[in-house]
């Protein structure tokens, strides 16, 4: 399953970051994407979709949820398979949020700083599980 038949949830804050990732994303060829620009907004994307997301590409800094806690609470309800955290954060800060993911055992693949890069983002599918 890649590119077409990945199902991507997108939530981002900010409308400028929100669009150009999606446009990102469009020009890397995946098509299934459903966008939203929080975590309130996301909860009802993701009850309303038939299963559940491949990926969880989401914002730490969410006005109404850390990222996180989002990808904790849609993991235990089987809402999405795996989750990518996208955030301007430093890499000691993520990586400790990383650490704690891996703690709780959340289907986290990894963290990637904004902008989003083709490249890494690849890296990061390559580990996932789907």
């Amino acid at each position: 399953m890649f590119k077409d038949d990945l199902r991507i949830l997108l939530v981002e804050d900010h409308p400028f970051q929100l669009r150009a990732t999606q446009y990102l994303l469009e020009s890397y060829g995946f098509t299934q994407l459903t966008t939203t620009d929080s975590a309130k907004g996301a909860l009802q994307q993701m009850l309303r979709a038939m299963q559940p997301f491949d990926i969880l590409l989401c914002d730490q800094c969410l006005p109404d949820l850390p990222g996180l806690d989002l990808v904790q609470f849609a993991s235990h309800r089987g809402m999405i398979r795996q989750a990518i955290l996208l955030s301007s954060l430093s890499c000691t800060e993520l990586d400790e949020i990383a650490k704690t993911a891996n703690e709780r055992g959340l289907p986290l693949l990894g963290y990637l700083i904004k902008p989003l890069k083709q490249s890494e983002f690849r890296n990061l599918l390559t580990l996932a599980s789907l």
